[in-house]
């Protein structure tokens, strides 16, 4: 049972018993006699109510110039902003416009987990085949993969930060409240942003070959502390070193824009 449904339970059970007494002293008006006295009840004690966590890092209040969409209609608007900001073709050829707002709150907060779902990802899949290199008892990450994901990664590297975070910021409470609609405790989207980004930075950086394993028929790190890394390092060690410290440089980026109100962090 959680805390709130606790809280107005009792709540409830004290509204129960004050009628009840009132409806028992209407019945009984006569005050008990003096060899009887009156058993004093105790007050029941206020039940507390949870505190909401503290939110560590808040976004400072956009300035609105008009009202916001609601969550189910943003997907237009969220693209139109998108493509101010990176260009229509592109947004055609990476992004998934459907549910966008929705998705990339889902897909920031699985990242650090195993697995993200494919169906609920924001952007389209990396084109081309997955690429083993190295004899079938021993293969290897093939580097070839890593030209897959540059196109994408210029992107990334190419797109004004301050201008993303602006776009972030405007649009917050719609991502607040998808995050919050996934079922959470009553946590800040924003503070759980800064918690993957840190994350994501931690992912190890990998300069040679790696090595991979076929147990059924995907293949895997055949490094057990590669495999077990989450969904989101998986993807920077996949795409390269040159790759993921470009990425990385960019999510430093975010980050110091997210937290510029909270030096030190």
């Amino acid at each position: 049972m959680n805390e709130n449904i606790k809280y107005f339970a009792g709540a409830a059970a004290v509204v129960g018993l004050s009628i009840g007494a009132v409806i028992y002293i209407s019945r009984h008006p006569s005050v008990p006699p003096p060899d009887e006295p009156a058993i004093p009840v105790a007050a029941p004690e206020p039940t507390a109510v949870p505190e909401e966590p503290a939110v560590k890092y808040p976004l400072p209040q956009a300035e609105v110039q008009e009202p916001l969409p609601a969550l189910n209609e943003s997907d237009l608007p969220m693209r139109n902003s998108l493509e101010e900001l990176i260009g229509k073709e592109s947004v055609q050829q990476f992004v998934i416009p459907k549910d966008l707002v929705r998705h990339i709150v889902v897909s920031v907060d699985n990242m650090p987990e195993e697995k993200v779902a494919e169906r609920l990802r924001p952007m389209i899949p990396t084109p081309g085949r997955f690429a083993v290199a190295g004899p079938e008892e021993a293969p290897m990450l093939d580097p070839s993969n890593y030209g897959r994901y540059k196109p994408l990664v210029q992107l990334i590297r190419s797109t004004d930060t301050k201008s993303l975070i602006a776009i972030y910021s405007r649009y917050y409470p719609l991502f607040q409240e998808a995050y919050e609609s996934l079922g959470h405790p009553p946590e800040y989207f924003n503070d759980r942003l800064i918690e993957v980004i840190d994350h994501l930075l931690a992912a190890p950086e990998l300069e040679g070959p790696i090595a991979l394993a076929q147990p059924n028929v995907l293949y895997e790190f055949a490094d057990p502390k590669l495999e077990s890394s989450s969904a989101g390092q998986k993807v920077l060690i996949r795409m390269g070193p040159e790759n993921a410290r470009a990425v990385k440089d960019k999510l430093r980026e975010m980050r110091g824009e997210l937290v510029t109100q909270h030096p030190g962090n």
